[in-house]
């Protein structure tokens, strides 16, 4: 409880003023190999270019998300979520977490990853723009950013001059940002930080040990599931899909598509590979419709893992899971 009690007097004190689901950036194999297949389903324009790495549009921007190259003998996967924060301040924001129980560090160095990053933030200096990072407790990896980042250039990194137009529509319209489900060892404890940290609330429930944190537009939101282990964590949490919101929901339609793009339906969950597609029923038990709410995901060429959902999706009940109870 002591070791809480710092983010639980961050909540009533100077809250971080997260406004919304940002970004993203994953590691991959091969990254116009990525960029291809991503713009193949989404049609997301290249919104800017950096050391390598390709940052696609989400929706009308300057949302986004970057395929970067990973290192010889680095995992592919998600590396970091992007938060966007209102009146953004590198300093203040690093003072509020420090309040919170993350200390102001040198930027990594190479090598360190995982639970070496853990309970740190530092800045990574990109010409004008500073870059603000942190981890939780748990190693999970956070950029913060100002509501008008693009990841151009300028102070706030909001200067993106030149758009480059996808080649293809795509075969879905994505819409926004839905949520990020996150795998920890300590779900409790993660709920707690981010709830104080951030000033959220729970937004719904889906389980009765498993509540969704409102990021704030009644929509969007921050899942952590896992485990109630206690003391220090001896693995680093992850980040184990993101979730989009696409125009015209169809269950039926998006498999039909995936499939005719060359992605096979998966028949054993146990058995998850790279392009395969898959429904999920959320049942009454986890807070889904009567007859179930269907989740809809897929796997990127290297098996990472993406939902797809009704635009009014909020984590709640109902067909389309967009039945959620107000936000105070």
């Amino acid at each position: 409880m002591l070791a809480l009690a710092p983010a639980a007097l961050a909540q009533n004190r100077n809250p971080v003023a997260v406004r919304k689901l940002h970004s993203f950036d994953i590691k991959v194999s091969d990254v116009a190999r990525s960029v291809k297949f991503y713009q193949d389903l989404f049609g997301a324009p290249v919104q800017a270019r950096r050391n390598g790495s390709i940052y696609l549009r989400v929706g009308e921007g300057p949302h986004f998300f970057s395929i970067s190259q990973a290192a010889p003998g680095e995992s592919t996967g998600f590396s970091h979520i992007g938060l966007s924060v209102a009146d953004f301040d590198v300093e203040m924001i690093r003072t509020q977490l420090a309040a919170a129980g993350i200390r102001a560090t040198a930027a990594p160095g190479p090598g360190e990853n995982g639970l070496d990053l853990a309970s740190r933030s530092w800045v990574i200096n990109h010409n004008e723009t500073a870059e603000l990072f942190f981890a939780d407790i748990e190693g999970l990896v956070y950029h913060l950013t100002s509501e008008q980042y693009c990841g151009g250039s300028g102070p706030e990194g909001d200067l993106c001059a030149v758009v480059e137009s996808p080649v293809s529509e795509g075969m879905f319209q994505l819409i926004d940002y839905s949520h990020f489900t996150n795998f920890v060892a300590n779900r409790g404890r993660a709920n707690t930080f981010y709830t104080s940290t951030f000033g959220k609330r729970f937004q719904a429930y889906q389980g009765p040990a498993a509540p969704v944190i409102g990021v704030g537009d009644g929509l969007q939101f921050l899942m952590y599931v896992g485990g109630d282990a206690q003391g220090a964590p001896t693995e680093p949490g992850s980040i184990n899909h993101v979730c989009f919101s696409v125009e015209t929901f169809d269950v039926d339609r998006i498999l039909a598509q995936l499939t005719d793009y060359g992605l096979t339906a998966r028949e054993d969950p146990a058995d998850t590979q790279p392009l395969m597609h898959w429904i999920s029923m959320r049942m009454p038990n986890r807070g889904g419709a009567p007859q179930g709410t269907p989740e809809l995901y897929f796997t990127d060429p290297d098996g990472i893992r993406i939902q797809l959902q009704d635009p009014g999706y909020c984590g709640g009940t109902g067909y389309l899971g967009d039945s959620c109870p107000p936000l105070a």
